[in-house]
């Protein structure tokens, strides 16, 4: 019986080689020359008028976001339920008040149409989860925040290389961050980066990176010794991450390319099948570029999807549900920082999502098993 598994990390021809010249030039620890090469083609590829600082993980990109933000208790931060709880517990640890909105039903992320209603006097932030790689509706959303003097935020964890408009994600809010974990396009493990497209916060993040010290300065000659001069915690990332990232970063275009001849497959030859069962596939608005992150498969409730997990597992395919709602957790119903109304489609998508495997080494023979599989279910 095949075994395929829901993600394998991708591998590049010279992630050893680079790995290997990190170790070879002495420069281990952070903001050594891979560090600066990936850097300046992360920010190349993303954001020519922006900075780009690599991070231990897109969870303290987030938290250095909150910090540069001045976050402070009482301050509201409106976030969707349905995304990892990183998007929530940064701003919650600075001591925010955490407003879960729920998700529109074609793509899955912040519901736009009722933001504008979340707002309050406290309201400072508002993360945008660009949910799969497809981008949330940010011309409205910049407009909320425009209007009310808002900063956004955009969590791009699954967004590296999508589009909005022509806009890059992770280019469009004052802020944005990027996952480099093992289930990510492009990944060194355990990575992320922060995205600063407005520059005036670029001196004081390099400070937070930093342990609140001003150690980058120090480095560069600019000043005769460093010391503590700010909030902050160890955000930076091994040189050795760093030069596989920047392997894989080089060879981005053939990632991707792999990943959307599976997505495209799946797309094509589920189609049928899912409009016969009342499945409903991915949706991308045609002003967005996606990802490939992921294909997804919405069935109409909880107890078709799990009997399609299970059944997909017998014939030895993993694939998986996604987030659990954030405004229903454990830990959001004993927190009183934590606000929300009834989030329905929320719960709704939690309880019928399915993600089918999608890898860049997944073979022609592994993909027709999968889809072969899948047309074998039946309600």
């Amino acid at each position: 019986m095949p075994n395929i598994p829901f993600t394998v990390t991708a591998r590049t021809p010279d992630d050893l080689k680079y790995v290997s010249a990190a170790i070879s030039n002495g420069q281990v620890s952070g903001d050594g020359p891979f560090t600066t090469k990936a850097q300046s083609l992360l920010q190349e590829q993303v954001t020519n008028s922006g900075k780009v600082l690599l991070t231990t993980s897109c969870t303290h990109a987030l938290e250095m976001a909150a910090i540069l933000l001045d976050i402070c208790p009482g301050d509201e931060v409106i976030v969707p339920s349905y995304t990892f709880v990183s998007s929530a517990l940064a701003f919650h640890m600075r001591g925010a008040r955490i407003i879960f909105a729920d998700i529109k039903e074609d793509t899955f992320n912040i519901d736009e149409a009722i933001v504008e209603g979340l707002v309050t006097s406290r309201t400072r932030v508002i993360v945008a989860v660009h949910y799969g790689g497809v981008a949330c509706e940010m011309d409205q959303l910049m407009a909320i925040a425009k209007k009310n003097n808002l900063t956004i935020v955009e969590d791009n964890a699954h967004g590296l290389y999508g589009q909005y408009k022509g806009q890059s994600l992770g280019s469009i809010g004052s802020i944005a961050t990027q996952s480099f974990h093992g289930t990510k396009n492009i990944s060194c493990g355990e990575g992320g980066a922060l995205i600063l497209n407005d520059p005036k916060l670029y001196s004081r993040a390099e400070v937070i990176r930093e342990k609140g010290t001003n150690r980058s300065r120090f480095i560069r000659g600019q000043v005769d010794k460093y010391t503590w001069v700010d909030k902050g915690s160890s955000y930076v990332m091994s040189d050795i991450l760093a030069a596989l990232l920047y392997s894989q970063l080089v060879h981005a275009e053939q990632i991707q390319s792999d990943r959307r001849n599976i997505w495209e497959a799946y797309n094509k030859e589920l189609h049928n099948w899912a409009q016969r069962l009342g499945v409903s596939l991915p949706h991308i608005p045609n002003y967005c570029e996606q990802t490939y992150h992921l294909f997804y498969l919405l069935f109409p409730n909880n107890i078709l999807r799990n009997k399609f997990i299970d059944f997909l597992a017998t014939h030895g395919i993993v694939a998986t549900s996604h987030y659990q709602p954030l405004h229903s957790s454990e830990f959001a119903r004993k927190s009183k920082r934590l606000s929300f109304d009834y989030c329905p489609v929320t719960t709704h998508v939690s309880e019928s999502i399915v993600r089918l495997p999608l890898f860049p080494a997944m073979s022609n023979i592994q993909l027709d098993h999968v889809l072969q599989t899948v047309h074998k279910f039946k309600f």
